[in-house]
């Protein structure tokens, strides 16, 4: 692709105008006045295409090439080239993509490249470096997610849960067994199947000179050829009623993740049209929440309760959607952050009561205005540089996003009508069918209380408003219908063995 190509293509998907993408074309995103330049080499490949009882490899793979030795430098040597020029690179492994990620200020350009393409094409897969991620890699799945965040703990176990059988069964970390199983051997191959310059797209912005791109393509062609079979989109086991999985733990608050799988992905109508119900159910991060206002701000229940309608890893570090962890099959999810266990079982019902009474009512026709004018505004944030907008770029070609997905958002906010989202959740969303997970103390006396549909009152150290407690006795006793054989118990530390 020319110079004048592909400044073309980046600036009529800046306008919102359609494109064609050739496959992987490369993604230019030339920005004159930017003294910075960004690298995204995206992979197409991730964890759905670990292989059985190697778990985790794809992750560990990434990580061998970016926080590890090449065939030039150690690691240390690494860090101590990198330190003067405040640069650095990094991978991100998510289920569908590996993204390259590395960024440097362009004065430092003939330092930092022959550094970033090493660690791409001159990997040396050292043992120590091996053991050295891998003890990371254990600690994150043997303590970390087990003990440090019920919260991205309760979310993980919720994924494993409803993509069970599928390639998206387990986290992008793999699971214990899998990376105790990796070896050198494993690593060379996996990195010589996917690792290979008809399976990569070159990203690349900021200010950056023409020649810079040649030499990008020049060297990644010393990849060699071809390309994995692709991996079917996973299609998840349907579900059937309210099924329940408790992780027993002790801790004196509960944390509470809710889904159902969803075929809805950007780029479509209905997809824009979800996102204003959701920015009214739950915006992330969003004070102006039903489900906030229900069970943080008038009970004062926890710290957050918000709503997604495709995946959000790493919630809790993060205000914003990110970059490059797109996939073909997504979770519409309710994230229930920790509240008191004496709570957990009230907090269920009212988030369960809301979103109901969402797709039974609908939105009102000034709740429709409120969150469209809010989201047409809001959705300039999501990329407010180079870097990010590049990213942006990357996850357009996964989705095939001609006009690309920001341009997209703000035209349909504009183009959708009240009728359109509330054909979109009565298609969509339903209540009858669902996974939920708890992160739990006492798990069995819960189960028992769900499968009793028990009153679950609450009580306050203050008083509450009169319309307030009568709402509660509704919520107390609003009918779960959870059978208790569709309530598992599993022990913490039986998570992500295998």
């Amino acid at each position: 692709m020319n110079r004048f190509l592909s400044v073309l293509i980046a600036s009529v998907a800046l306008l919102g105008l359609p494109v064609a993408h050739a496959a992987n074309a490369p993604v230019l995103l030339p920005v004159a006045n930017d003294p910075t330049v960004t690298f995204r080499l995206w992979f197409k490949v991730g964890a759905q295409n670990d292989p059985a009882g190697k778990e985790g490899l794809s992750a560990l793979t990434a990580a061998m090439l970016t926080d590890a030795a090449t065939r030039k430098h150690t690691y240390p040597e690494i860090l101590d080239l990198l330190f003067p020029l405040a640069s650095d690179y990094s991978a991100s492994s998510s289920m569908e993509m590996t993204v390259i990620h590395g960024r440097t200020h362009r004065d430092n350009l003939a330092e930092y490249v022959p550094l970033f393409l090493d660690a791409l094409l001159a990997p040396a897969f050292k043992a120590e470096d091996l053991e050295r991620i891998r003890s990371r890699t254990l600690n994150f799945l043997e303590n970390t997610l087990r003990f440090s965040s019920d919260e991205e703990l309760g979310k993980a176990v919720l994924y494993n849960t409803v993509f069970a059988g599928t390639p998206y069964s387990h986290i992008t970390a793999g699971t214990i067994a899998g990376v105790k199983g990796i070896t050198l051997d494993d690593i060379r191959r996996f990195y010589a199947a996917h690792y290979t310059r008809d399976n990569v797209v070159i990203g690349l912005g900021g200010g950056y000179e023409p020649a810079l791109l040649e030499r990008l393509k020049a060297e990644l062609a010393r990849l060699p050829a071809g390309a994995p079979a692709p991996v079917p989109t996973p299609q998840p086991r349907p579900l059937r009623g309210h099924q329940v999985t408790l992780v027993e733990k002790k801790a004196d608050s509960t944390a509470i993740s809710i889904g159902f799988p969803t075929d809805i992905v950007r780029g479509q109508k209905d997809w824009y049209a979800l996102a204003i119900a959701n920015s009214w159910l739950g915006e992330h991060r969003n004070s102006s929440g039903q489900l906030y206002r229900v069970i943080r701000e008038t009970r004062g229940l926890n710290y957050g309760d918000y709503t997604y309608i495709e995946h959000y890893p790493n919630g809790g570090q993060r205000l914003l959607p990110p970059q490059n962890t797109s996939r073909r099959k997504h979770l519409f999810e309710i994230w229930i952050r920790p509240v008191p266990n004496e709570a957990r079982h009230f907090a269920l019902r009212a988030a369960l009561r809301e979103f109901q009474l969402l797709i039974d009512r609908g939105m009102t026709p000034a709740e429709f205005e409120l969150k469209r004018n809010f989201l047409k505004k809001y959705v300039l944030h999501y990329a407010s540089n180079t870097n990010e907008r590049l990213g942006y770029a990357l996850d357009d070609v996964f989705y095939g996003i001609a006009a690309g997905h920001l341009a997209t958002f703000r035209r349909m906010m504009d183009e959708l009508t009240l009728a359109d989202v509330k054909a979109a959740i009565k298609k969509h969303w339903q209540t009858e069918n669902l996974q939920i997970v708890a992160i739990t103390d006492n798990a069995a006396a819960f189960a028992d209380a769900l499968a009793a549909d028990a009153p679950s009152p609450l009580t306050y150290a203050s008083p509450k408003p009169p319309a307030v407690l009568e709402e509660d006795k509704i919520i107390g006793t609003y009918p779960l219908k959870i059978r208790r054989e569709n309530v598992k118990i599993i022990p913490v530390t039986d998570l992500f063995v295998k």
